[in-house]
Order: structure tokens, then sequence, then C-alpha cells
């Protein structure tokens, strides 16, 4: 079963009614499409009116139907300007890693609702980790850190660096690094990637 949070970032991206308009368009029914599909009618009147939401492989049957590609159904609605509302109830706080015993933060999408975005934004709150225990990562593009209040340290390369409340830094982040708390006060950020 789909959370709240869930179910709306998908209703946003009106699959359901994408579909139906093409169907439509194509003056197809729901009996000829589930031929075509290999899907009931009956499942693929549940997916229109947006009480189910399709897998990938199930999508992209539908997609090859009407000879479109995946992005027609899961692009955003490019005459409506890129927006997106994070409210901090709806936000899914999630481990460094799925697998991750003692993480060295958790953090939060801050802007998951936006879609064709440049960036990504999370806030993060950091633990204290020893640092040969620390899971390097690298990504392309840059990264920005705000911190918001503690003491966080940075180990970028073979560098390490010591940022405190309301100090920031941007990097390079194909450069592997990582984070971890130093001091027993809370430690939170802002993070920024863009690349």
């Amino acid at each position: 079963m789909l959370s709240h949070t869930l179910r709306d970032g998908l209703k946003a991206y009106a699959i359901g009614p994408k579909i139906r308009s093409i169907r439509l368009k194509k003056k197809m029914g729901l009996v000829e499409l589930g031929q075509h599909t290999g899907l009931s009618p009956a499942m693929l009147s549940k997916i229109e009116r947006g009480q189910l939401f399709p897998t990938l492989p199930t999508l992209l049957r539908i997609a090859m139907v009407f000879s479109v590609g995946l992005d027609y159904f899961i692009a955003a609605d490019r005459d409506r300007p890129v927006l997106g509302i994070s409210r901090h109830r709806d936000r899914l706080r999630l481990p460094e890693t799925a697998d991750a015993k003692n993480p060295a933060y958790e953090f939060e999408s801050l802007d998951f609702p936006a879609v064709q975005r440049l960036l990504n934004s999370y806030f993060a709150e950091f633990f204290p980790v020893a640092a040969e225990k620390l899971h390097r990562h690298q990504h392309p593009g840059a990264e920005f850190i705000y911190v918001v209040s503690g003491t966080l340290v940075l180990h970028i390369g073979d560098e390490q660096h010591t940022l405190d409340g309301r100090d920031s830094i941007y990097f390079d982040s194909t450069v592997p690094h990582a984070y971890r708390r130093a001091g027993a006060k809370s430690c939170c950020a802002v993070v920024v990637t863009a690349g």
C-alpha cells in the first residue's frame, strides 16, 4: 500500500489521464487496448482513474501500443513553470544507504515534488562515526552544504574540513567524499547537489 506522500507524488504526473487522453485520441476502447497489452480492461480502467499506478513494465506495454516513450507519461507539463512545494509532514527520512546499520547521516529530500529540476536539495542530520568506517561516495557535478547547527567534518579526497553552524562549503562532487558529526551537539545541514 502506498503512503500519502508517494500517492500524491504519483498523482502529480497524471499518468492515468494521459493514458485515457491518448487512447481516446486514437479512438481505442479499453477492451482493444487490453488485447494489445495483455492487461485486463478493468485494470486499465483503474489506472486511467488513478486508483492504481502502473509498474514501469506495464506502462511500457501501454506506451508501445501508442508508439510513444515512457517520457510521454512521466514528463512534466511543459506549459507550466517548474514548481514544487515540499511540506515537512510529507517528507520521508532515509538513511545514507538502505542497508546502513549505523549511518553517518539521514536525509530528507526538500524538492521531490518538483519535476525537471536542475538541482537537488536535502535536509540532513549527521551522526558521529569513526573516520575509518565512513562510506565515501561521488557523483557528477558539484555539491553545496550549509551547516545549520553543530559541527560537521567533511572528508573530500585526502583533505578534511571542519564546518560549524552557519559555515558553508562548495566542492567538486566527483571527488570521493563523506561526512560525519563532530562533538555531542546535534548537527544538521542543507545539502544541494547539481550536475
